[in-house]
């Protein structure tokens, strides 16, 4: 890079990334989350080629940890790397804030806060499930009495409206089905065309995780296979198998080290790490779905998405690779229509949640490590990275490039726009004639049918959730398209058709 001298020294990047697997299924020794990240961030020193990068790094930013209960984890990844005093960052839960850290990092190297900032995640969920299993707790650290991050990256949101709660919807597994399949009905596409396209769509990704050495999976699925309830793929939201559902059940972690140029040229990071952050956005949809305008479609991600293409001065078919966040299918066809993106792309380069891993809040940690590696290799290529947590809800977008940027490192946050994209009223109890707006079949884990979940939209527009047990209608609705079909609905929550 031989206009490196002539940088702006406080302009952000991305020198060091690193990834780990820890296979307890294969025997490999178990460590607990904190560890997990200190390694991680190890690796990524090496990766950059300077250790001292961990131990002159302001703060530390780590991304909630679900599989053990931590208040300060930043603190025990500090004295693990020996940087004791590091300032330490906690989040909120959500698939987002690998991506929001990274903005944050952004903003406050670019302002002359901070020249170093390092940002990690881990989940050993195997590990945990494996001690309550037998009854017992693992011998992970138990910080003391009072302990407490230095700062706090906003607040927890609550993003269950009780009554969706007292309709008995509440959980991923059951809002992203339900969005698949008003997205299909969207799309004017049959049940069968419909199955066929997910089909193909996450054997591409899988075909990417068996090229990831990353991945926990790394096996290519044929559309077939992943259609079928073969070796224990069974049917649990319709019309999402196991395979089309995040996979938790892994043990990994992830790093990235950023810094300033002009701390990279101190400590001597070649050139060749570099990898530049070029714009970022955060945003929000209505925290409860319940008060979306559509169940297939995204304000936010539209508008801060190509928010964040308008900052770098880019716009879809500039971009060399991409990563969409991919807990399931519905996510991902929806982000890639919002933001312009063709679908018979490439959409991944890890190979998503489903394959690849990166559980919980984490896997962006993941996406952007990797997003590094393939930039590194691809000169004046511009890669995006999407991340999404809760059910669609929370947004955070990153532009990268392995050349500088023309300007230095720029961040919005358009809510004002989002929010004036408009919302739905929810009517919480009604006895009368509804529609089907978007629907899903959820099963045990015998494969047999349930319960139907449905949002159903009253004469007036509103938005109400009913159910139903009626086993002759769950097997209707895996068969039949009832999005847009009559029903009543009554005031605790019953459908009938």
């Amino acid at each position: 890079m031989s206009d490196v001298a002539r940088l702006d020294p406080r302009l952000p990047v991305l020198v060091g990334v690193g990834q780990l697997n820890q296979r307890v299924d294969r025997g490999e020794p178990e460590l607990e989350p904190t560890a997990l990240m200190a390694e991680a961030l190890r690796i990524a020193a090496a990766d950059a080629g300077e250790p001292r990068l961990l131990e002159q790094a302001d703060w530390v930013g780590v991304v909630h940890v679900l599989s053990w209960r931590y208040a300060d984890p930043g603190r025990l990844v500090g004295e693990a790397i020996g940087n004791p005093g590091i300032h330490t960052v906690h989040t909120p839960v959500g698939g987002n804030i690998p991506q929001a850290l990274v903005n944050k990092a952004g903003r406050d190297i670019r302002d002359g806060r901070a020249d170093i900032v390092l940002v990690t995640g881990a989940e050993a969920w195997r590990s945990r499930t494996s001690h309550r299993s037998g009854g017992g707790r693992p011998d992970w650290s138990v910080e003391p009495e009072g302990a407490a991050p230095d700062e706090q990256l906003g607040e927890e949101v609550v993003l269950n409206h009780q009554n969706e709660m007292a309709r008995g919807i509440m959980m991923p597994v059951q809002f992203y089905p339900l969005f698949e399949n008003a997205w299909r009905a969207a799309n004017g596409w049959t049940i069968p065309e419909h199955l066929d396209r997910l089909a193909r769509l996450w054997a591409g990704f899988s075909e990417v995780a068996a090229g990831n050495p990353n991945a926990w999976i790394q096996r290519a699925y044929s559309p077939a296979e992943l259609s079928s309830g073969a070796d224990g793929n069974r049917m649990i939201g319709f019309p999402y198998r196991k395979l089309f559902n995040s996979n938790n059940a892994v043990e990994q972690s992830a790093a990235l080290i950023l810094c300033s140029v002009e701390k990279a040229r101190a400590l001597g990071v070649p050139a060749d790490r570099w990898v530049f952050p070029h714009a970022g956005t955060d945003a929000h949809d209505t925290y409860f779905v319940s008060n979306r305008a559509s169940l297939c479609a995204s304000p936010a991600i539209r508008i801060a998405g190509r928010r964040a293409f308008e900052l770098a001065g880019v716009g879809p078919d500039d971009l060399a690779h991409v990563d969409v966040y991919s807990c399931f299918p519905s996510a991902v066809q929806i982000a890639a229509a919002e933001l312009g993106l063709d679908d018979t792309r490439p959409l991944t380069v890890t190979g998503g949640l489903s394959f690849a891993g990166g559980p919980w809040n984490n896997y962006v940690s993941h996406s952007i490590a990797t997003l590094v590696d393939r930039l590194r290799e691809t000169d004046g290529g511009v890669g995006l990275c999407t991340a999404n947590g809760g059910y669609l809800t929370k947004h955070a977008f990153g532009i990268y490039g392995s050349r500088p940027p023309a300007q230095p490192f720029q961040w919005d946050e358009p809510q004002a726009e989002i929010d004036a994209a408009g919302a739905r009223e929810l009517c919480e109890s009604f006895d009368g004639p509804v529609t089907v707006e978007g629907y899903t079949v959820m099963h045990d884990r015998d494969e047999q049918p349930e319960v139907g979940l449905a949002a159903v939209l009253l004469a007036d527009g509103r938005r109400a959730w009913g159910s139903t047990h009626d086993k002759a209608v769950l097997r209707d609705m895996e068969v039949e398209e009832f999005v847009g079909r009559d029903a009543t609905l009554t005031a605790d929550g019953a459908l009938g058709f």
